[in-house]
């Protein structure tokens, strides 16, 4: 019999091939090196099980005492010893040095390789988002990016300047410049903002989630917890909701000379399903557009300021580009609360395959939801770079009917996005140019322009 190693298994156990009738993949069970016994093939079935037999014998034997060895046998006796041939054969198998097993490195000695960027594989199938663009008007940089981060998914990137309110990229415009989809969970934020202004809740305030279960706002936008926005809605009120909704700019253009950006609306009664509660877990009656979440999320990303989102399309206008504030939020104390929910989302909640260690640290806020009105499913991600200078908002929406299309899943393309800027360096050059880019924007009037809204 010829005695073959599997590399994949390890222990007491071989392969072996019989050398009469070829038959291969049975188990022996070996003592390091040795063989103990062999099931090879059915030739040598009957071979075997009396070898079997004589060991087992013998091993019992040399363990009974004298007086006992005369005694009747008895039956149960064949699988005891079975059983203690094998466990016998184990241990000293994993005791004694195995001829064919790969010595193991010593750990003093181990080399330590990098693994791979999971943010390197982008997904395919489908069409190119951006044949359609138009995309002289977008930064180069931040588009190669986009385009590389989005692959070939159905699915919208919109970027944004939080210093200044300037427009970087679009990919998939016409997605963008649509009427508006449904926020779902990138809502919860902004509910947030407005339990803590109206002192619904604070940051410890401890609502029940479950039966025995309480999270805080920062578990609470970790893990995208519905039953506890939906608690604060209800807190709020629906007037209460709908006014801050509006305050944001939904319903609203915030953009300053876009003429293809769509208001969106806010509903003027609650959901019929789910009231409330529902609009203010998934935004459920609300339609939002990629633009009005990229500025909800500057303003939180620059401390309370909400600039007209601009996209220059002329040389003249990108020469004398000139920030544009639409209005001033008093809140940053509230704002570090905020911060840190959408810090730990990235860190360990539903947006943690954004992730990247060894790249520019994201905050954001996932969604995942079914929108009956344009039908499939949604995932968004909103989120910027980074928590203490912030330089870049990036707001992912994917639209279709797989179970991929997830806000975790939109995250994860913002985190190839964020992973392929910091490797062109695009991050350092931003803050060789941010001092500019501030003393421009803080000596700019903020007086609203014609035609837009307060």
């Amino acid at each position: 019999m010829r005695v073959i190693v599997h590399p994949k298994v390890r222990g007491i156990f071989r392969f072996a091939t019989c050398s009469n009738c070829q038959l291969s993949t049975q188990p022996i069970a070996t003592l390091g090196p040795t063989t103990l016994f062999s099931v090879a093939c059915i030739c040598q079935i009957s071979l075997n099980l009396l070898r079997l037999q004589e060991i087992s014998t013998r091993v019992v034997a040399s363990v009974q005492p004298a007086h006992r060895q005369n005694m009747h046998r008895n039956p149960a006796l064949g699988p005891t010893t079975l059983l203690l041939c094998l466990l016998l054969a184990a241990v000293f198998a994993n005791a004694a040095p195995n001829a064919y097993a790969k010595p193991r490195p010593n750990r003093a000695t181990r080399s330590r390789t990098p693994g791979k960027h999971r943010f390197h594989i982008p997904f395919l199938g489908g069409s190119d988002p951006g044949k359609d663009d138009v995309a002289t008007n977008d930064d180069p940089l931040v588009r190669e990016a986009a385009l590389e981060a989005l692959g070939r998914e159905k699915g919208s990137v919109v970027a944004v300047d939080p210093a200044n309110g300037r427009v970087l990229a679009i990919v998939n415009q016409k997605m963008a410049f649509s009427a508006g989809f449904e926020p779902c969970s990138t809502i919860k934020p902004f509910i947030a903002i407005a339990g803590l202004s109206e002192g619904v809740i604070t940051r410890d305030t401890m609502i029940q989630v479950g039966r025995r279960r309480y999270m805080d706002l920062t578990e609470a936008m970790a893990h995208s917890n519905n039953n506890f926005f939906e608690a604060v809605g209800k807190q709020l009120g629906f007037d209460r909701v709908v006014k801050y909704d509006r305050m944001f700019g939904l319903g609203q253009r915030v953009g300053y000379n876009i003429p293809e950006e769509q208001p969106g609306s806010v509903p003027s009664s609650p959901p019929f399903f789910g009231g409330v509660a529902r609009m203010s877990s998934f935004g459920a009656s609300i339609r939002i557009t990629p633009f009005q979440l990229a500025s909800m999320v500057s303003l939180l990303a620059n401390g309370g300021t909400q600039y007209y989102l601009q996209y220059p399309r002329t040389p003249e206008e990108r020469e004398n580009f000139t920030p544009r504030v639409r209005q001033q939020f008093d809140i940053q104390p509230l704002i570090p609360d905020i911060r840190e929910g959408m810090l730990a989302a990235v860190l360990y909640g539903t947006a943690k395959r954004s992730y990247d260690p060894y790249g520019e640290q994201a905050l954001g806020k996932t969604g995942t939801c079914n929108d009956e009105g344009v039908g499939g499913r949604l995932g968004w991600f909103a989120s910027y770079a980074n928590q203490s200078n912030p330089k870049i908002v990036l707001v992912v929406l994917l639209h279709g009917g797989a179970r991929i299309i997830s806000g975790p899943h939109a995250s994860e393309i913002a985190g190839r996005m964020y992973h392929n800027l910091y490797q062109r360096n695009y991050f350092a050059e931003k803050d060789s140019s941010r001092s500019a880019t501030f003393a421009a924007s803080t000596s700019t009037s903020t007086a609203t322009p014609p035609g837009a809204s307060q």
